[in-house]
C-alpha cells in the first residue's frame, strides 16, 4: 500500500539459485517498493518473504549477510574517495579488502586514475560506478538492484550486464528493476509485470 492505494496483492513468487527476476512496470506501479519489501525495509501489509524458508524478519542479521542491496542513490560519501568508499561499504558488507582488491575493483569498473579522488568531485557517473564496484568484491548470494543501469555510458552497462550474468552463472540470485532496454533483460529471465492493464 502507499497512502490508501494498493500498489499490487497476490503475489506469489520464488527465485532459484543462478535465477534472475526482471521486475518491470510504468512509473509508480510499485517497483521501488517491491524490492525495498525484499530487503525487509518495509513491511508488506500481508504475507511474508521468505529466504531458505524462513520469515526474513526472523532472520535479521542472517538475511542481511547474504544480501546486497543498491537502490537509487549511490549510497557513497563524498569525502571520500573511491577506494575509501569501497573499503567502508565492504566493511558494513560483512566482507572487508585490502586496499589492492579495492584498487583492482575500481580498475575493473571503468575508473582507471580516478580511484583516489574524492567521490564529490567525479561525474553521476562515475559515482555510480564506485557504488556497482561492490558488486565485485561482495560474496552476497542475493542481489537486489533498483535501476542499476542510470547514469551509465554504453560500455559501463555492457560491463555491468557482464558482470550480472557471471554472478547468475556463478549460482547467485538477481532481482532488477530498468526501465533501459538491454539485452540481459531479453534472455531467459523470470519477468514480473506491475501495474499492468492488457
Amino acid at each position: 500500500m502507499r497512502g490508501d492505494r494498493r500498489l499490487f496483492a497476490d503475489l506469489d513468487l520464488a527465485l532459484d539459485a543462478g535465477e534472475l527476476l526482471y521486475v518491470h512496470g510504468h512509473n509508480g506501479s510499485g517497483k521501488t517498493t517491491l524490492l525495498r519489501a525484499l530487503c525487509g525495509l518495509i513491511r508488506p501489509e500481508d504475507g511474508e518473504i521468505r529466504w531458505n524458508g524462513e520469515d526474513i524478519r526472523s532472520l535479521r542479521e542472517d538475511f542481511a549477510r547474504d544480501l546486497l542491496y543498491l537502490g537509487h542513490k549511490n549510497g557513497i560519501k563524498g569525502d571520500l574517495t573511491a577506494v575509501e568508499n569501497l573499503q567502508v561499504s565492504s566493511v558494513l558488507d560483512g566482507f572487508p579488502i585490502t586496499e589492492q582488491q579495492a584498487w583492482a575493483a575500481l580498475g575493473r569498473i571503468g575508473l582507471d586514475g580516478h580511484e583516489d579522488l574524492e567521490t564529490k568531485v567525479l561525474s553521476q557517473g562515475q559515482q555510480r560506478r564506485v557504488a556497482l564496484a561492490r558488486l565485485l568484491v561482495n560474496r552476497a548470494p542475493l542481489w537486489i538492484l533498483d535501476e542499476p543501469f542510470v547514469a551509465l555510458d554504453k560500455g559501463a552497462v555492457e560491463l555491468l550486464q557482464q558482470v550480472i550474468r557471471e554472478h547468475v552463472a556463478g549460482g547467485g540470485m538477481v532481482v532488477l528493476t530498468t526501465h533501459q532496454e538491454v539485452p540481459l533483460t531479453d534472455g531467459i529471465v523470470k519477468r514480473l509485470k506491475l501495474g499492468w492493464r492488457d
